[in-house]
């Protein structure tokens, strides 16, 4: 066995276990934010090329042709723009102004939060549960590449006037963040026919993962000051990122079900509905929102991917 062989196998071994610790990696992450600001705010001028390197790290397993199959089956697809798109953030914007009435900045951040485009790790949850990888793939592509459209309209539709933010800053820091890297990430596979993603693969998976903590890190030292635990707002906004979290998870499922899709199909969209690109709401919550804006994607960072593995297992485990 060569060295570069065993390198490979070893990075594999590193991302494997990395898998099996995502639901401890980000907590993990915020926590040494908060314990460490000093130290993790001097990363923040490389956040960008951080969530960069995330990006392509799950971009360059997406191939052009898999968006072919959502022109023959487009429901799915239809069906998770309409809820995760539509219906999640009208209702949270109306939820959360309900609740956080006083604090128009906390509004903001949750509605930014159920904005962004769906995580690109709900790939790897599709894998673990049985779901339709060419289906997840696509729904990734897709929703990434319309960000600078769908997050700045959405935001705007929601928040009118009563917000002033620099749109064309939030779509410019979109694009590099995510846009580009994913179409960067597609060109490389379908040049290479798949081998730069064979032959780095082994290694970006890895990389991600400590990049993505990196970033939890250091947007988290950038609202350090805010997160006060001795505050009631600080546990409502914790309680609330858990149930609208799960909600976007359980309302997805049932959107898979109304539309009577297969069993892979619905798992696909269980997940996909219920994760967000959290770091890119922080990021941008932290870049152009004011600074408690970011809690909500702070606090829902921590809950996100136990979110995930245990109605995972409540929901889709036995479709697996």
């Amino acid at each position: 066995m060569s060295r570069t062989q065993t390198l490979a196998e070893s990075a594999s071994a590193v991302n494997q276990l990395l898998d099996r610790l995502m639901p401890l990696l980000i907590p993990s992450g915020v926590l040494a934010g908060i314990l460490l600001p000093h130290v993790f705010i001097r990363l923040r001028p490389l956040v960008p090329l951080l969530f960069g390197v995330m990006t392509l790290s799950g971009a360059i397993k997406l191939r052009g042709r898999d968006l072919a199959r959502a022109v023959t089956d487009p429901l799915p697809v239809l069906l998770f723009f309409l809820f995760t798109h539509g219906f999640m953030p009208a209702f949270v914007f109306l939820l959360s102004r309900l609740v956080f009435s006083g604090n128009p900045d906390i509004v903001s951040g949750y509605v930014l939060l159920f904005s962004i485009p769906t995580a690109v790790s709900g790939f790897l949850w599709v894998s673990l549960y049985g779901g339709d990888p060419a289906l997840s793939l696509t729904i990734i592509l897709l929703d990434t590449l319309v960000a600078p459209l769908v997050v700045p309209g959405t935001v705007t539709l929601l928040l009118g006037t009563s917000l002033t933010l620099d749109m064309t800053g939030i779509t410019v820091s979109l694009f590099f963040m995510v846009v580009f890297p994913t179409i960067l990430g597609v060109l490389l596979n379908e040049t290479s026919r798949e081998k730069i993603p064979r032959l780095i693969s082994p290694y970006m998976g890895p990389l991600s993962k400590c990049c993505l903590t990196l970033v939890v890190s250091a947007n988290t030292a950038a609202i350090a000051a805010q997160v006060r635990p001795r505050e009631p707002v600080f546990w409502i906004v914790g309680i609330s990122c858990v149930i609208l979290t799960a909600l976007g998870f359980i309302g997805s499922s049932l959107a898979g079900r109304i539309g009577r899709l297969s069993p892979a199909k619905q798992t696909t969209l269980f997940f996909a509905g219920g994760l967000r690109n959290i770091s890119a709401s922080a990021t941008l919550a932290i870049e152009f929102f004011p600074a408690a804006a970011a809690l909500p994607a702070i606090l829902g960072m921590l809950c996100q991917q136990i979110l995930a593995a245990l109605l995972g297992k409540l929901f889709v485990g036995k479709q697996r």
